[in-house]
C-alpha cells in the first residue's frame, strides 16, 4: 500500500509538474497591470496601488479595486493607506538625522533618552542603547504584547509590563522584532530636538520629499477624503473592518498614512534624488546589515528566493544570490504593504492593499523574480 502511494504521488507530480511550470512562466511575462488585478482578483481583495521606480523617476503605478467594499470609489495613485511598519523606516531616518547633528548618539542609553523605562534585569536596562531600539536587538521576546495593543490598551499601561519579562538573549545579540519597545525612539527624539515627533517627520521628510498626502496619526487618516477602508477576511468573505487606533499609539512603528504616490517618492530618495533630505552616508548606516533574521528565509513566496536575511536599523536586507534588496513589510488590522528597491541597479517597488492577505507575496515576488532573474534556491536533498 505504502509503494502505491508512492508511486501515485510520483504520477501527480509529474502531471502537475509542467502545469505548474507554465503558470510560473506565464508569471513571469504578465504585464505587471495585468498581473497585479489578477492577483488581487483571485484573492478577492478589495483594492490595492502599486508603483515602479527605476533610475530616479516613478516609471508607472497601477491601481486596482476600490477603496470601500459596497462602494463604487475607485483606488487611485493619492488614495491614502495605513502603511504600518514601513512606518519604520521613517523613525530611522530621523534618527539618522539627529545622530549627525550630535543630538543624540546610536549607544546613548536608553535609560538616559527615557528614564523611566525598565526591563526585568536591571544590567539589561544599562546595556540597551538608542540602536538596540531601531535595529529589533532589545532581546525581548518578539512582538511582545502586540496583543495588548491590538486590544487599544494605552501604552501607559503597557510599557511598565516590560519589566516582568525574562530576556529571550542578552541585549544587542540577537534579532527580537518589536513595535513598542521600537517606538522608545519617540520620546528620545522629542527631548533631543524640542519638537513633537510628528512636527519632525513632516517638516524633515513630509514636505521636502513633496509627500502631500502623508501624515501621522488616526484622525489624519479619517480626515483624508481620499482614503481607503481597512477590510479583513472572515468565514463569510471579506468586510469591512474599523480603524484601529492600537497601533497609532506607537507612531514610529506603525503610524504613518501615505499614498503609494508619497511612498514611491520615499523610496526614489533611498535611491538618491533627494540627497540634501536623505543622504547617501545616512541610507549606508541604516541598511548596513547588523543582525541575521533567519525567519525571513521561509517567509511565504520569499523562501525559494532568499539566501540570506537581515535587520539594519529600521530596514530590512535580503539577498537572492548576487542581488540585495533593501526593503520592508508591514501589516495593521485591514491593510498590508511592502516597499523593497535594488541599490545596485536603482530600481523599486511599492505596493500598499487595504485587506490583509499574504497574496502580496505573490505580486511582489513575481516582480523581483522577472526583474532580477534570480533563480528559485534549491532545496536540500531528502535523505
Amino acid at each position: 500500500m505504502h509503494r502505491l502511494n508512492r508511486r501515485g504521488c510520483l504520477l501527480l507530480l509529474l502531471i502537475l509538474a509542467p502545469l505548474a511550470q507554465a503558470d510560473n512562466a506565464a508569471t513571469q511575462t504578465e504585464p505587471l497591470p495585468a498581473l497585479f488585478a489578477r492577483t488581487l482578483g483571485e484573492a478577492g481583495i478589495p483594492g490595492g496601488a502599486w508603483a515602479e521606480l527605476r533610475d530616479g523617476r516613478i516609471v508607472r503605478t497601477g491601481v486596482h479595486g476600490v477603496r470601500r467594499l459596497g462602494d463604487d470609489e475607485p483606488i487611485t495613485a493619492d488614495t491614502v493607506f495605513r502603511i504600518a511598519s514601513l512606518s519604520k523606516t521613517f523613525a530611522a531616518q530621523i534618527g539618522a538625522m539627529l545622530v549627525g547633528e550630535g543630538k543624540l548618539g546610536w549607544d546613548w542609553p536608553v535609560s538616559d533618552l527615557v528614564p523611566a523605562f525598565r526591563l526585568r534585569r536591571a544590567g539589561d536596562t544599562a546595556r540597551l542603547q538608542l540602536q538596540h531600539l531601531l535595529g529589533q536587538a532589545t532581546g525581548v521576546v518578539p512582538n511582545a504584547y502586540d496583543n495588548l495593543l491590538e486590544d487599544d490598551v494605552p501604552l501607559t499601561r503597557i510599557l511598565p509590563q516590560f519589566a516582568r519579562l525574562d530576556p529571550e538573549c542578552p541585549v544587542g545579540s540577537c534579532y527580537t522584532y518589536q513595535n513598542i519597545l521600537f517606538s522608545l525612539v519617540q520620546p528620545a527624539y522629542e527631548q533631543a530636538s524640542g519638537q513633537s515627533y510628528e512636527t519632525l517627520v513632516a517638516q524633515r521628510l513630509f514636505q521636502p520629499l513633496d509627500m502631500v498626502n502623508a501624515s501621522l496619526g488616526r484622525q489624519a487618516f479619517l480626515d483624508a477624503h481620499n482614503r481607503a477602508w481597512p477590510h479583513v477576511r472572515r468565514s463569510g468573505g471579506w468586510q469591512v473592518g474599523e480603524v484601529a487606533s492600537g497601533y497609532y499609539q506607537v507612531a514610529p512603528a506603525a503610524g504613518i498614512n501615505a499614498s503609494v504616490t508619497d511612498m514611491a517618492r520615499w523610496l526614489l530618495a533611498q535611491m538618491g534624488s533627494h540627497p540634501q533630505v536623505v543622504s547617501a552616508g545616512h541610507v549606508a548606516e541604516l541598511t548596513r546589515p547588523r543582525l541575521a533574521t533567519p525567519r525571513e528565509l521561509r517567509r511565504r513566496g520569499w523562501k525559494d528566493l532568499l539566501t540570506d536575511a537581515h535587520y539594519g536599523l529600521g530596514w530590512r536586507i535580503y539577498t537572492l544570490g548576487d542581488e540585495e534588496l533593501v526593503m520592508h513589510s508591514g501589516w495593521v488590522r485591514g491593510f498590508v504593504a511592502e516597499m523593497a528597491y535594488s541599490p545596485r541597479r536603482r530600481h523599486g517597488l511599492v505596493v500598499l492593499l487595504n485587506g490583509e492577505s499574504q497574496h502580496i507575496n505573490d505580486f511582489t515576488t513575481a516582480f523581483w523574480r522577472r526583474t532580477l532573474a534570480v533563480p528559485a534556491v534549491a532545496e536540500a536533498p531528502a535523505s
